[in-house]
């Protein structure tokens, strides 16, 4: 079993900067990949970013390339979610989540951090 927990959330003015952390902890040599994913009220659950836990191969959505950056700590079992350049529409509940395979779900996910960006 994988444990995670989100902090760095926060209120932000557009423009500004946020950096989240997912830390994680358990059988942490059982992931594959650690994902930051965003959910809305009435909307559905989106993805935004993706690291490899062995190799950090990362991956984004359109809406966030060139603003956030995804990287992790291996000493820390840490993986971080550098938010720049935000937007009003990036206000979500932040969520991180570990898969233990490339083509398997989500299973493990942290409680979520908010992230409110006000224009």
């Amino acid at each position: 079993q994988v444990q995670l927990v989100e902090t760095g959330g926060g209120l932000v003015q557009a423009g500004g900067s946020l950096r989240l952390s997912c830390a994680a902890s358990g059988r942490t040599s059982s992931i594959y990949a650690i994902g930051w994913l965003r959910q809305v009220p009435g909307k559905e659950r989106e993805f935004v970013a993706t690291i490899t836990w062995t190799d950090s191969d990362t991956s984004y959505a359109e809406s966030v390339k060139g603003r956030f950056t995804i990287s992790r700590d291996s000493a820390k079992d840490t993986v971080y979610l550098q938010m720049n350049h935000l937007k009003p529409e990036d206000t979500a509940v932040y969520l991180c989540a570990a898969r233990p395979g490339a083509y398997y779900n989500y299973r493990s996910w942290g409680q979520g951090t908010q992230v409110t960006v006000s224009s």
